[in-house]
């Protein structure tokens, strides 16, 4: 069964597509979505120095629906979002292809992970071709291969190995998180994020194989 790495352009015709494009520093973490009755809706995590003028913009757009602010930070806002106009999910949801969430969509460009069977990755090419939507396969392996690669996606193996390689698992540690950030050309608030993750899945992998409970 193949695992799959692509690069999605997002279309500019839609909202995400649009001000990820123009505002490149954004990024756009999509947790959750699903196809509602002739819209969709997305649970969303926007990174930006300043959120609220992007939910602004995001609320002008004719395609949305309704946003809803669940929770904002300095840094970040967490929005549940519907639109009339859920483009970039579409050839997912014909291909019935389960997507690996949450994903990015940065500069205007999405970050998917998939594992499915030949058959459906194949379905899921021909339904971007379809519909227009320009994508490069990045990477394409079977599911057997190492557990490394299994454990963490590789958006956490670069933050991880970058934060290793920084001294920040050093002791006397020798780069904050916000060096790491800073090298990586990422958010704090994000590096934090996928750093702990990634944390997460090492240490639930260790307990699981190298200690008895």
């Amino acid at each position: 069964m193949p695992h799959a790495r692509l690069t999605i352009d997002v279309p500019q015709t839609v909202w995400i597509g649009e001000l990820s494009a123009n505002h490149p520093d954004l990024v756009f973490e999509v947790l959750t979505a699903l196809s509602g009755e002739g819209t969709g809706i997305a649970l969303v995590r926007l990174v930006a120095d300043d959120p609220l003028p992007v939910i602004a913009a995001i609320r002008e757009r004719e395609d949305v629906v309704s946003i809803e602010l669940l929770s904002k930070h300095e840094d970040e806002a967490l929005l549940q979002i519907e639109t009339t106009d859920p483009l970039p999910m579409v050839p997912i949801w014909r291909a019935g292809v389960p997507l690996r969430m949450p994903f990015e969509i940065q500069d205007g460009e999405a970050s998917w992970e998939v594992t499915t069977s030949a058959r459906r990755l194949s379905t899921l090419q021909t339904a971007l071709d379809d519909l227009g939507i320009p994508f490069e396969v990045e990477r394409v392996r079977d599911i057997a291969g190492s557990q490394a690669d299994r454990l963490l996606t590789d958006r956490q193996q670069e933050v991880l190995v970058a934060a290793a390689e920084a001294g920040y698992y050093r002791s006397p540690r020798e780069a904050t998180l916000g060096d790491v950030a800073e090298d990586l050309g990422i958010a704090t608030a994000t590096c934090s994020d996928v750093l702990h993750r990634a944390e997460g899945h090492v240490v639930d992998w260790f307990l699981e194989e190298h200690v008895e409970r």
